[in-house]
């Protein structure tokens, strides 16, 4: 197979409309995208270029209209919702901008709750819970807190060990630095090139171009169309900037 057993996820000829009355609003037009294990790749591309709907078709939140998504080799863009469901709750993690942290949930309780409906008993549950928050840079010592005693760099590296700690084959972040400051946002760029160093592979959405540097390719994207693939650009990346 070669190159083929290393590609965990291929979107091939896919493409994604939006109705809303009469009018269909194309937001992906033809996307051609392997995903290689182990690879960390940024998504980088303005308002409205279709940067969402590509990571919603790529965690199976949502379908394409048309083309092929395949994971492991499997097409799942013909699998039911149920079947999607149990693929993205074993195989993908998710970060987002705003944390989606349970501000009622002990930090323990927020990292545990993807472990639930997958009936592992509660002592196992913890070791992966800590397993994760270590991995994440995160503190033992914040477990029984709840989020919104936390900062928001410390909160998104909460967000991070939940979507670790299933063991995912990719983690998927939406804008993940987007409501941190800069030392905030360095310290979760620090945490995904170690977990990338681990093997995991990540993609990441977002605007910022400091960011984007620091993964190992940049896939540009506009009016719904891949437009180029660029090398990062490394000295540029975050973790090589002077924070003021």
């Amino acid at each position: 197979m070669g190159n083929e057993a290393s590609i965990v996820m291929q979107l091939v000829d896919v493409w994604k409309a939006y109705r809303v009355g009469d009018i269909v609003t194309w937001a992906l037009r033809g996307v051609n995208l392997s995903i290689l294990r182990g690879e960390f790749i940024a998504i980088m591309g303005p308002s409205g270029s279709g940067k969402t709907t590509l990571l919603n078709i790529i965690g199976l939140l949502d379908r394409p209209t048309k083309g092929k998504v395949y994971i492991d080799g499997v097409d799942v863009s013909v699998l039911p919702s149920d079947s999607l469901a149990r693929i993205r709750n074993k195989k993908i993690g998710f970060v987002f901008q705003q944390f989606n942290l349970v501000a009622r949930m002990s930090v323990y309780e927020n990292i545990e709750l993807p472990l639930i409906p997958a009936g592992i008993p509660p002592r196992l549950r913890r070791e992966m819970v800590l397993k994760a928050l270590k991995a994440a840079g995160g503190e033992e010592e914040w477990l029984a807190k709840k989020p919104t005693q936390l900062s928001g760099g410390q909160q998104q590296r909460v967000a991070i060990a939940r979507a670790l700690v299933n063991n995912p084959e990719i983690i998927l972040a939406d804008e993940p630095t987007g409501n941190l400051d800069r030392a905030s946002a360095r310290t979760v760029v620090e945490t995904f090139t170690k977990l990338n160093a681990g093997g995991q592979t990540i993609v990441v959405v977002t605007h910022d171009p400091e960011v984007a540097n620091c993964s190992n390719k940049i896939y540009l994207i506009r009016d719904g169309i891949i437009k180029d693939l660029r090398s990062p650009s490394k000295s540029e990346c975050l973790l090589n900037k002077e924070i003021k």
